[in-house]
């Protein structure tokens, strides 16, 4: 199991797994490939040009193969460290996974996703890769997903996961939108006195005043709705 897998919510699902072109992970190991590469050489002038044998020839050769082993070794390690880093896409929000002996995980509410911008080369373009910035509402404000694989095809992901979000928030079976909704029907008993306003009980007041809460810290209704909806139902004490 992946280990974003374990991260996921319960009735959270996976729309879109993504990494970075490969690419990157050539270029995070130049040197180990840079390495190689002086190894093939030496070993060839190891084979050819001091092949009579001497001091000079053991040198070299202990040479190319400490290159050639550390090369490798190097670009064994880059080639983990490139599969640790993910991208996924939930219906709820977006992962980014990294680390191999110490793992970091971040995520973007889609809630909080403004916008996205995407950034395709010509190079990338032909080799499928691309640039996605992500604009959120959070503090850092922007999410950076550098040279990602079918950039293209993933901001469409995204955009279709925070539309599927968007519409379950505004099922009928969810709380109204509208705080106006939550005031309690006045009870059905005349009053002694007709002129006078009806008076909520406190339970209906708290309860009223509670669901306004929950609709606030989902972001349905506003600050200032509520408090405005707050004074108006403590009023009615």
């Amino acid at each position: 199991m992946a280990y974003v897998d374990g991260l996921l919510a319960d009735g959270e699902r996976v729309m879109r797994r993504a990494r970075q072109h490969w690419f990157v992970m050539v270029w995070d190991a130049k040197e180990a490939v840079l390495a190689i590469v002086l190894a093939f050489v030496g070993g060839i002038l190891w084979l050819t040009v001091l092949s009579g044998g001497g001091t000079l020839r053991d040198i070299l050769g202990w040479l190319v193969l400490v290159l050639l082993v550390g090369g490798l070794a190097w670009f064994a390690w880059a080639w983990i460290v490139y599969r640790s880093r993910e991208f996924v896409i939930t219906n709820r929000r977006i992962i980014q996974s990294q680390g191999v002996i110490n793992k970091r995980a971040s995520d973007s509410s889609l809630e909080k996703i403004n916008d996205a911008v995407l950034t395709e080369s010509v190079f990338g373009r032909m080799f499928g890769f691309g640039d996605l910035e992500v604009l959120t509402a959070s503090e850092s404000g922007i999410e950076r997903l550098r040279m990602l694989t079918d950039a293209r095809e993933f901001k469409k992901a995204m955009l279709d996961a925070k539309h599927e979000l968007e519409v379950d928030l505004t099922r009928p079976t969810m709380p109204p939108m509208r705080a106006e909704a939550l005031v309690p029907p006045p009870a059905q008993a005349v009053p002694a006195n007709p002129e006078a306003p009806h008076a909520d009980t406190s339970r209906e007041v708290t309860d009223a005043v509670a669901r306004l809460g929950e609709l606030r810290d989902k972001g349905l209704v506003t600050p200032e709705e509520f408090e405005a909806k707050k004074q108006e139902l403590l009023a009615r004490l």
